[in-house]
Order: structure tokens, then C-alpha cells, then sequence
């Protein structure tokens, strides 16, 4: 299907983002491209693409791919049938069924006559049924833009498949329809994603870093259980390094004592004698010279081991790197913080739900707010939240202290630099050296202190939010979060997965990662 060859891709300012990368790709193969954000993987997806060309090495790819983008924004002036690329064939097909058969007209329908039934089929498959193919792409929700591009899947017929993170916006039943393709289809198939439900669809983990690309035999599980194995090798071979520190330690303290001790028999020795000033002197010379020599052995290994010790703790993750120090919710448990009555929310006669809500909230529940696209769940956060009343039915919330985090995690502000922002949850009982020893827990070294919020990628905003509310004097008694693994690599999720584990008060969420509410233990559900 496609080889890549020593690919190596370099950025306009001219910083290295991977080298040497090679990788193949057989018949009806299906691979997941992971890593941590910014080391390249939607830039490989778009060097196989032919968007993109490698600053070296060498590409063969044996028919054209076709290819899903993470981003659709820049399409929006097109409609669906210039993105899908058949707007020329259904004009020559519309110009033919009027008549008007010429030579041109037959070569760009290429004898496609079933183009517009195909395309119907297509769009009902990914749920876009009733879509008038000249429809502008302005008008599309994100989802559904994705769902356009998915459907030039079924109307191509392609051999080879590129999806760029392809369930971001996608809702519940929209995910289950793309993994279903991906276990059925017979096409070759190339995923960037986060989603581990995606992940585990396919049969090959492709790990990407600056340095090369690692491949595992597998899913997304395997891969998992492959690294906690190295994960737990990595961590015998620090504590063994630490073992033989300590050890090369001690053991030069011994050496030197040991010497010291001999150096003062022997002055003795000397004196008692009656041992010449040259001699004496010659004498205490050599014992210096031993003693440094000696010194310089002990040293250099400890130097050595302190080195291999260094590296090896370099290459421990992050999120076993990191410390959760939340403080309890003063809530008791089951106390009842939200009651919803035959609630709903419109304008007009036009309400959101068909059936009204009834719902309660108690301290220490963790909740998922189910539904697809459309039908009104950051609705019901801002109800719950008391930002917005409704309009039929009650609904009554106790006096607790509540955070809620968004996609784009707007509680942070990004005119402040981090150690600002860490500073302003700082309810004055934190001195400034505990503010930044809470940051670097959480990753935060004193080279990022300075930088502006602003900068900082969706992964490290969510961290810094995490160490915010860890500062903070009271805890939340609620944390509401809107999506929060969409824009988030595989790491950031896991690191967001133990912050929640060791947070024990009420979760309210709203997400479609089904891996995600599993492991963070989710026990109840508003459908909606």
C-alpha cells in the first residue's frame, strides 16, 4: 500500500519535528499513528497524504489515499459536493439527463451513472439523510463536517484510509458507526486518534517521538499492557541505580575514612621511628597522591551512576511523574445537591426535551450526561450550574462550591502568566515557593512560570487547571466537565484520568469517550 523511507520533516524556523521516520503499510492493514501532541503525527498523516512533503527521504505509495482531516474549517466556502470532489461529475450528469451528451460531458461522468444514488447512500450511512449535496459547509456543525468527509469513504471506494482524529466531534452513535467500518471494511487503514475505543479496532500501535517510530503488534490494550511492562522495568532499573548510588556513596565515605585512619597509624609509626623530614615528606606526597587518585576513582563512578540514573528518570512518564493532592469535599456524603422537577428549557412553545427532567444530585455521585448532538446537553450543565433558569418545571441546587471546566478551559485567564494564574486560586494560606513546588508536580518547571497561559497547549492548560484547584484552600464539592478528552493526547487523558480518581467529590460530566467514563468510574446517567 504505502512504504515511508528515512522521512524526516523540519519546520519554517527550522527546528527538527522527526527524523529517519519508516514505516509500511500492507493490504487491508489497520494502524494507529499515537503520541504525545506535537511530536508529528498529523504531519506523517498528511506526508502520506501528498499534502506535505518530507524534507528527506523516500515515499511510495501505490494508490491515492483518501483522507479525513482533524481540522474542516478552511472548507466551509465549499459545499458538500466540492469537498466530496464529484460536483463535475454531477453537472455533466445533469447536463447529460438534459440533453446536452457531448464528449466532455461523458468523460467526466466516466460512466458513473449511479453517482447521486451513491452519494444519498453514503450520506444516510453516516446520518446526514435529507442533506441537498450543494448545501454549504458554513452551515454544518463540526460532527457533521466529519460525517461529509467520512461519507467520501462509501462514494470513493479508496484502498487506503487516513483519519486525523476522526471522533472529536462526533457523538455517541456516530463513534459506533465509525468503528464498525473500521472492522469491516477491507481498505487499508491509517488512524491518528485519541479515542482508546477507536484504538482498540485496530491491529498495529505505531508509538511516534522525535527520534523514530516504535511499533507494537497490537491493540490499544496490548499496547497498554506493553508499556506498564517497561513502565515496571524502567522503575526496577531506577531503584537499582538509586541502590548503587547509595551504595558508591557510602562506599567512598568508608574508603576515605579507611584512609585517613592508615594515614594516622602511619604518622605514628613514623614518629615513634624517628623518620627524616625528607622522608616525611616524601611520604605524606605519595599518601596525597593516592588519596586523590582514589578520590577521583570513587567520583568518577558516582558521577557515572548519578548520569545513567538521570536518563532513566528522563524517560519515565509523565503521569507516574506527578502528584495529586486534592483536599476532600466538606460535603457529608448523599447530601442532595440538585432536584430537577418535570424541568425543561425553550423559547416560545418550543421546548428542548420531549419528556421533562426529573432528576437528583447527590454528594459523591459521579454522573455522565448522555446524548447525541443537538439535544441540549451544555443546556442542562447551565441549568445545573444556575446560569440559566427553565422555563417549565423547577429546579432547586444547595449553596456548594462548584467548578466548571469547558473545552476550552475558560476559567483560566490568558493574559496571566502560569505562575500568575496558579497564584490567583491562592487563597492566601500558600507562600510563594509552595505555589511553585504545587507547579512543578504538576510539571510546571520554573521555564514555564513565566510563559503566558495563552501559549500553552490543551494538555498543559488542563494540567495547570488541575494544580489550580489543588491550591485552592477548599476542594470543589462538584466539578463539571463539557468533553474534556477531546482536545487532549493519550497521556493528557491519563493524567486527567488519575487527577479525577483521586478527586472525591461529585462529577458531573459530559463526554462520548466510553474508555474515559469507565475508568473513571462513572456509576449513573442522564439520558437525554
Amino acid at each position: 500500500m504505502f512504504i515511508l523511507q528515512n522521512i524526516s520533516f523540519i519546520h519554517s524556523d527550522r527546528e527538527v519535528l522527526f527524523d529517519s521516520i519508516s514505516l509500511s503499510v500492507n493490504s487491508k492493514e489497520k494502524i494507529a499513528i499515537i503520541g504525545n501532541n506535537g511530536v508529528g503525527k498529523s504531519t506523517l498523516l498528511k506526508i502520506i497524504a501528498g499534502q506535505l512533503l518530507p524534507a528527506e527521504g523516500a515515499i511510495t505509495v501505490s494508490s491515492n489515499p483518501y483522507y479525513v482531516p482533524q481540522i474542516v474549517g478552511q472548507f466551509d466556502g465549499l459545499t458538500i459536493a466540492q469537498v466530496l470532489g464529484i460536483e463535475e461529475k454531477l453537472d455533466a450528469l445533469s447536463e447529460i439527463l438534459s440533453g446536452d451528451v457531448t464528449d466532455e460531458n461523458l468523460s467526466v461522468l466516466d460512466d458513473d451513472w449511479t453517482i447521486e444514488e451513491r452519494c444519498i447512500e453514503a450520506l444516510s450511512y453516516w446520518y446526514l439523510d435529507g442533506f441537498d449535496l450543494n448545501t454549504k459547509m458554513e452551515t454544518l456543525s463540526g460532527g457533521q463536517k466529519t460525517k461529509v468527509f467520512l461519507a467520501g469513504i462509501k462514494i470513493h471506494h479508496p484502498e487506503i484510509v487516513l483519519l486525523d482524529e476522526p471522533t472529536n466531534h462526533l457523538d455517541s452513535t456516530a463513534r459506533m458507526r465509525l468503528e464498525q467500518f473500521i472492522t469491516e471494511t477491507s481498505c487499508a487503514v491509517v488512524v491518528v486518534s485519541h479515542d482508546r475505543s477507536v484504538l482498540n479496532r485496530l491491529d498495529t500501535m505505531c508509538e511516534l517521538n522525535k527520534h523514530g517510530i516504535k511499533i507494537y503488534g497490537g491493540n490499544y490494550e496490548f499496547y497498554r499492557e506493553q508499556k506498564q511492562l517497561e513502565s515496571n522495568a524502567l522503575n526496577e532499573d531506577v531503584q537499582s541505580k538509586e541502590k548503587a548510588l547509595r551504595k558508591a556513596k557510602e562506599t567512598a565515605r568508608e574508603a576515605a575514612e579507611r584512609k585517613r585512619k592508615i594515614e594516622e597509624r602511619g604518622k605514628k609509626q613514623q614518629k615513634k621511628e624517628g623518620t627524616g623530614k625528607a622522608m616525611m615528606d616524601k611520604l605524606k606526597n605519595d599518601a596525597e597522591n593516592s588519596a586523590s587518585r582514589i578520590k577521583n576513582v570513587h567520583a568518577d563512578k558516582i558521577y557515572s551512576i548519578k548520569q545513567e540514573l538521570n536518563d532513566l528518570r528522563k524517560e519515565i512518564s509523565e503521569c507516574d511523574k506527578m502528584k495529586f493532592e486534592f483536599d476532600n469535599s466538606s460535603l457529608h456524603r448523599h447530601k442532595i445537591l440538585v432536584t430537577a422537577t418535570e424541568m425543561n428549557f425553550g423559547y416560545n412553545e418550543n421546548v428542548l426535551w420531549k419528556n421533562p427532567l426529573d432528576f437528583q444530585i447527590v454528594s459523591g455521585e459521579r454522573i455522565v450526561i448522555k446524548g447525541e448532538n443537538g439535544t441540549g446537553k451544555t443546556t442542562l450543565l447551565k441549568l445545573i450550574l444556575g446560569d440559566i433558569e427553565p422555563t417549565v418545571g423547577t429546579i432547586q441546587r444547595a449553596k456548594i462550591k462548584t467548578v466548571y471546566i469547558d473545552q476550552n478551559y475558560s476559567l483560566l485567564n490568558t493574559t496571566l502568566s502560569v505562575y500568575q494564574q496558579a497564584n490567583a486560586f491562592n487563597d492566601g494560606t500558600l507562600m510563594e515557593h509552595e505555589i511553585k513546588i504545587r507547579l512543578n508536580r504538576f510539571l510546571f518547571t520554573k521555564d514555564f512560570w513565566d510563559k503566558p497561559c495563552a501559549v500553552l497547549s490543551g494538555g498543559e492548560k488542563m494540567r495547570l487547571l488541575l494544580c489550580c484547584l489543588t491550591i485552592t484552600n477548599q476542594s470543589p464539592d462538584m466539578i463539571v466537565l463539557d468533553e474534556p478528552t477531546n482536545n487532549l493526547d493519550i497521556q493528557n487523558i491519563e493524567i486527567l484520568t488519575a487527577a479525577i480518581n483521586a478527586y472525591e467529590g461529585t462529577l458531573i460530566i459530559v463526554s462520548h469517550d466510553l474508555c474515559f467514563l469507565e475508568q473513571i468510574k462513572v456509576g449513573k446517567a442522564i439520558e437525554l
